[in-house]
């Protein structure tokens, strides 16, 4: 089946809008549909505190961090396409709060690429590139999503470089908690940073320290490092 046809049954399904049509504001909404919204814990490392609508946001070193930016957005009803990814944990996107009945798959976008993003783009309002679909993507195809971005109000995530990417993040100093320097004991949390930098407001560069993961899976604010080992690993 062509990408325009899958693109017209799923928008067919009740519930389900573009996201150009998702975007459109009533008379008396205005700020807040500009932008979708993100957990409480990772909104600090983005301008606005939320993902803007025509953006893109490129995340290197964590496909759980991009995860993590889908949670929000996916419990309070939007919609996620995630293509050129086809070894991603659902039970870690679980976890980190993503809701699996509001994200479609697309393990290969295949040889028609172009088409195949720009259809989603048309039809989600949160399109998330794996590291394949980032290192291959041609200049054409990068200017095309920029423009295409802009006109459907859809948010591009891309688990690598991007060109252009209005925010950059990046993680560093990976640091695992509960086990002793012998080895013993269980794995607890991750003591990372994100470093985030961008373009307009995003210019400024700053740094979070957060658990990704934290307790249960979820992405946490970092506690303060108590008197439990530390096991450093490099990342």
């Amino acid at each position: 089946m062509a990408v325009p046809e899958a693109l017209a049954e799923l928008t067919a399904i009740a519930g389900v809008r573009t996201a150009s049509q998702l975007r459109q504001p009533s008379s008396d909404q205005t700020g807040p549909a500009e932008a979708l919204p993100v957990l409480s814990t990772v909104a600090g490392l983005l301008p606005g505190g939320g993902l803007r609508r025509g953006s893109t946001v490129s995340v290197l070193g964590s496909t759980s961090l991009v995860l993590a930016l889908l949670a929000e957005a996916t419990q309070t009803g939007s919609w996620a396409a995630i293509a050129g990814m086809p070894d991603l944990g659902l039970v870690a996107a679980a976890e980190l709060g993503v809701d699996l009945d509001r994200i479609a798959l697309i393990p290969d976008p295949g040889p028609e690429l172009v088409a195949v993003l720009s259809a989603l783009v048309d039809g989600f309002d949160l399109v998330v590139l794996g590291q394949t679909v980032c290192r291959g993507a041609p200049p054409q195809l990068v200017r095309r999503l920029a423009g295409r971005l802009r006109t459907r109000g859809a948010v591009l995530l891309t688990a690598g470089p991007w060109p252009g990417a209005d925010v950059e993040l990046r993680l560093s100093g990976h640091t695992w908690r509960g086990t002793s320097p012998d080895g013993h004991g269980y794995l607890q949390a991750c003591d990372v940073v994100v470093s985030s930098r961008g373009r307009g407001a995003a210019t400024r560069p700053h740094s979070m320290p957060l658990q990704l993961p934290g307790a249960g899976g979820a992405v946490a604010a970092s506690e303060p490092r108590a008197t439990r080992p530390l096991v450093e690993v490099a990342g």
